[in-house]
């Protein structure tokens, strides 16, 4: 009983599964008449359908324009948000249309369909009910609306953010082109809000024909490709660079101009002959100078020698070292080998070598 009862479970379970998966739509993008989700508008499209519109979901140009060319006066409902359409393409829909109202469009969209609409930039986010404002009579009747999104600027401004400013829903000076300015008022979940209901079906409702055109990928233009640099720079920018250009190198030239004669200083302090003679020798450790370091001392003991025993600044190292042999009464030979043949390698023979040589120094400087 439980291997039949388990068996009986998996069984709904799978044709719960295969019933929820065929039922489904198929249609998920947004602002879809066929699309039940949130963002789509499947419940817009089913009242205005309710009210005797015809609607034709599209989305390739090609079928809209065979949609329009089997209709009379039809309205097209254009949603392209990525702004796959190009002139040409808009100008032949808007030519085949009797209305297009578009949703949120881009300014390359305005270009095709009406130059006079522009983007005057978004509802604020504090402004939740926003009221018509204006003479149109759709606008009129529906009543305030309630959405965020772009707002436009034109000829007929419905629904202004502020005074005579931009607004949500904007009219062409022939009323052919009607631009809605927030996917939100035809949405599924914002239908409800205010009027957004009522705006929606007035403007999308006029005729008996509606094409419901969401262009994709497949509308994108084969020959269309990138802007240069030259079409997406502004026009005064070709006198403006060299301008720049000139402006630049005249700055250079008088930041880069030569310098005059070095101004020499007295320092503000004074450095003591230990300090200096210190900082030498730490450079000579760390850099293990040890030969350069040796002829350093060196020459020190010659010069202290020299002055010592009066031989001048001229004195040869055989004069100086014949001066201590004398003096101590060593062979000369022994005094050269410590004071100028020793060459010592490592740290620690110079160390034993400075000791010895200053050893001799003192003894010839002691008697």
């Amino acid at each position: 009983m439980v291997w039949i009862a388990l068996g009986a479970v998996f069984a709904a379970l799978v044709t719960y599964l295969v019933v929820e998966r065929f039922s489904a739509p198929n249609d998920s993008r947004s602002l879809s008449a066929q699309n039940p989700a949130p963002d789509g508008a499947m419940a817009l499209a089913e009242i205005l359908g309710r009210h005797g519109v015809a609607i034709t979901p599209t989305d390739k140009l090609d079928d809209t324009l065979a949609a329009l060319s089997n209709a009379e006066d039809a309205t097209v409902l254009l949603y392209d948000p990525r702004g796959f359409l190009d002139r040409s393409q808009l100008d032949d829909m808007k030519a085949a249309a009797g209305r297009v109202v578009v949703v949120a469009p881009r300014l390359r969209t305005l270009d095709g369909l009406d130059p006079d609409i522009r983007p005057g930039g978004v509802v604020p986010e504090a402004t939740r009910i926003l009221e018509p404002g204006c003479g149109h009579e759709d606008a009129e009747k529906a009543g305030p609306v309630s959405a965020q999104g772009p707002v436009y600027l034109g000829p007929g401004v419905c629904y202004a953010t502020r005074g005579d400013g931009p607004g949500l829903y904007v009219a062409s000076a022939d009323g052919r082109v009607i631009v809605l300015g927030s996917p939100e008022l035809l949405e599924n979940q914002h239908l409800a809000a205010e009027g957004n209901a009522a705006l929606a079906i007035r403007t999308l409702g006029k005729g008996r024909d509606l094409v419901w055109y969401t262009p994709g990928l497949t509308d994108v233009s084969a020959d269309r490709s990138a802007p240069t640099l030259n079409e997406l720079a502004p026009p005064w920018l070709a006198f403006a660079g060299p301008w720049l250009a000139i402006v630049a190198i005249l700055a250079i030239l008088w930041r880069g101009r030569r310098l005059g004669p070095l101004v020499f200083e007295p320092l503000p302090v004074v450095v003591q002959a230990a300090e200096t003679a210190e900082g030498r020798a730490r450079l000579y450790q760390d850099s293990r100078a040890v030969e350069r370091a040796a002829d350093n001392l060196r020459a020190g003991t010659f010069a202290r020698l020299a002055k010592h025993f009066n031989l001048g600044a001229d004195a040869t190292r055989e004069s100086i070292v014949d001066a201590v042999a004398r003096r101590l009464g060593r062979q000369a030979p022994a005094i050269r080998w410590a004071l100028i043949d020793s060459k010592p390698q490592t740290e620690g023979q110079l160390v034993q070598w400075a000791q010895q040589i200053e050893r001799i120094e003192q003894e010839a400087m002691a008697q």
